[in-house]
């Protein structure tokens, strides 16, 4: 079962990840913080320092993933081909 369902972009999503090197996912509704960090450990071979959840108000679940300084979200999103 895969947790993550899509990655997230616009303007505040653009600031985050130049600013403070966060990725805003999509994520199904049950997955824990612990669950998220796994994947996108996982599917990004990356070194995840912490992840925040909201739920917004339509019921969809996101999650910010912060990663590690030596991890740029820039680089990342340039390997799947999204920036």
């Amino acid at each position: 079962m895969s947790v993550i369902k899509r990655v997230i972009g616009g303007e505040k999503a653009t600031n985050l990840r130049v600013q403070k090197n966060v990725l805003i996912v999509g994520v199904e509704r049950r997955a824990t913080k612990a669950d998220i960090k796994k994947e996108v450990e996982n599917v990004f071979n990356v070194k995840v320092v912490r992840v925040n959840t909201l739920i917004t108000p339509k019921g969809e679940k996101k999650a910010y993933v912060t990663f590690a300084k030596e991890f740029k979200v820039d680089d990342i999103l340039s390997k799947m081909g999204l920036v």
